[in-house]
């Protein structure tokens, strides 16, 4: 009885929670096999090349795609109960749907009509929240990229959903209007616990605001870790070069380096101090181990997930 509690439980605080999720068109597998999950609250960071599978990953969870196989489980609840769900998600995948020759305020008010608010000053709320009050009488076709974005934002955001989900949402932002996308998400968790997905090329951006990440190359997630575990991934590390790791690692540990890592029979990595390399370095030659060379490394965010995606 315990048991089915905890499952019960386990499953309830994945928001999505998909199981060999497939997309097929023709002969070409969009999605293969992809089992994802998404935690109540966090912010997931969806990572991938231009076609790897993320906008038809996130068609399929909104239920704007039907799956060829595999299983969407919505707040707990999976199989056909699970589409009642998607009244609960908001999203902006791909280009935004706006009537060019209305206003910002006039798109919104047509929104919120489908939806059924007729909450008073709430598409000003909504205008506001993304940065574009001021431009709430202008006509969409007036907008530049970046403001129409910001549009597909306040849209998505209409009904107060529980997920949200946006597919690139920063395109065409000047550098001031990411912080501005990147401060509204980071309100949006902690002030309203909402959950987001959300995809982008700006990976030092995305790492900002993102607690897990999924990486998808070719319609298959490749990885899936916490911000803690890229951090252990993509930290500084001290690389030694010696001809000698057996006599070099009691040398090591004697200095109270314990996280370290024989990589090869002649290299050496440390993982901590990296601030005392020439401490390390006179150390070593006193205790005669021969050091080829001796640096410390930085591994970028982007070069990791390049390597991860490398053919």
């Amino acid at each position: 009885m315990f048991d089915k509690i905890a499952e019960k439980e386990d499953i309830m605080k994945y928001v999505v929670d998909t199981h060999g999720l497939t997309k097929i068109f023709g002969k070409h597998r969009a999605v293969d096999c992809v089992s994802l999950h998404i935690k109540r609250g966090e912010i997931y960071g969806f990572i991938g090349k231009n076609g790897a599978g993320k906008t038809t990953f996130m068609k399929m969870v909104s239920g704007l795609s039907a799956p060829t196989s595999g299983e969407i489980a919505l707040f707990g609840v999976s199989g056909r109960e699970a589409e009642k769900y998607h009244s609960r998600i908001g999203n902006l995948i791909e280009q935004p749907g706006l009537y060019e020759g209305m206003s910002a305020k006039e798109n919104l008010h047509l929104k919120c009509l489908a939806l059924g608010i007729h909450e008073k000053g709430y598409e000003e709320k909504l205008l506001g929240d993304v940065g574009l009050r001021d431009a709430k009488k202008k006509k969409v076709k007036q907008f530049s990229l970046g403001m129409k974005q910001r549009l597909g934002i306040a849209m998505a955001l209409a009904g107060r959903p529980d997920l949200l989900i946006l597919d690139e949402p920063v395109n065409g932002l000047d550098p001031q209007g990411i912080a501005e996308i990147r401060d509204l998400l980071l309100k949006l968790k902690f002030e309203k616990n909402m959950t987001i997905l959300i995809s982008s090329h700006i990976l030092e951006e995305l790492y900002k605001v993102a607690d897990t990440f999924g990486v998808i190359h070719k319609g298959v997630l490749i990885q899936e870790l916490s911000k803690e575990e890229l951090d252990q991934k993509c930290r500084d590390y001290t690389e030694i070069k010696t001809g000698d790791t057996e006599k070099a690692c009691p040398v090591i540990e004697e200095l109270g380096y314990h996280n370290y890592k024989v990589i090869t029979a002649d290299c050496i990595h440390l993982y901590d101090r990296v601030a005392e390399i020439g401490k390390l370095n006179m150390e070593l030659a006193k205790q005669g181990c021969m050091v080829e060379s001796l640096q410390v490394v930085q591994d970028k965010l982007e070069e990791y997930f390049l390597e991860l995606t490398r053919d």
